[in-house]
């Protein structure tokens, strides 16, 4: 069963990135018209992913919504002073304009880190509960990881990454699913009381990037074109995870 764990661990992850990351092959032009669309996507992605996947299966773990909402609220605060020393640390001069987009890159980054480790005790917990609750638990992983991925790599790009940077960093983050599921295998029972904070924390990180960073950029754009094109994009994003997450019987 462990070499079952190991192998939907990596394609649930370093899988994933690498089907996203055919973005990447499109010409500079085309991917820079896509950026902005991808960033729209995005926030829709990320709201939908925490207020409809990982929320509810937090809660449901625990029992007691106020600790979770607890651990919501000190992600939140967590990923502001974060970005406050990013800002600090990339823009010394007090007259420096920074944009949200630009420093969402990192915290998408220590977000995904968590989801992705989170990922990876949901697969090991699965298989070692049966087969095919794994391969369920698996599928439902991988295909939730690859559009919202690719949300990732435009939110990266836009940050300022090169586009090896941001496959590369992409999939350090992305890696910590497959130790993650070794652990779950070796010691599900000391980990598994950790999913539902760390579910909890990833959803913090998901709507401050998406609420904090993107949605401002998203209101750089004026006109009634850009409004309804953001509003079908954003829209699309919460319609493809929430359909996923159904698919997926909620196993994740």
């Amino acid at each position: 069963m462990l070499g079952w764990i190991i192998l939907f661990s990596i394609l649930g992850s370093i899988g994933a990135i690498c089907a996203a990351a055919t973005f990447l092959f499109f010409k500079e032009n085309t991917q820079k018209s896509l950026v902005s669309l991808l960033i729209t996507f995005a926030t829709g992605t990320l709201l939908a992913s925490a207020f409809l996947g990982l929320l509810p299966n937090a809660i449901e773990h625990v029992g007691e919504p106020h600790m979770v909402l607890a651990f919501v609220l000190g992600g939140i605060l967590f990923f502001f002073f974060l970005e406050k020393i990013i800002i600090w640390r990339n823009c010394q001069d007090n007259s420096c304009e920074v944009h949200g987009a630009e420093t969402a890159g990192p915290m998408v980054l220590i977000g995904d880190a968590f989801h992705n480790f989170t990922d990876g005790i949901v697969i090991a917990a699965s298989f070692l509960t049966s087969f095919s609750v794994g391969l369920v638990a698996s599928l439902s992983i991988l295909a939730h990881e690859i559009p919202q991925e690719t949300g990732d790599f435009g939110i990266l790009l836009h940050s300022g990454y090169s586009k090896k940077k941001a496959y590369v960093y992409n999939i350090l983050s992305s890696s910590t699913t497959i130790p993650a599921a070794i652990i779950g295998y070796f010691l599900l029972d000391s980990v598994n009381f950790l999913v539902p904070y760390m579910l909890a924390f990833s959803a913090s990180s998901f709507l401050y990037i998406a609420l904090s960073d993107l949605t401002p950029e998203l209101h750089q754009k004026i006109g009634m074109k850009y409004y309804f094109r953001q509003l079908v994009l954003i829209l699309a994003g919460v319609a493809l995870m929430t359909i996923i997450i159904l698919l997926g019987g909620h196993e994740h």
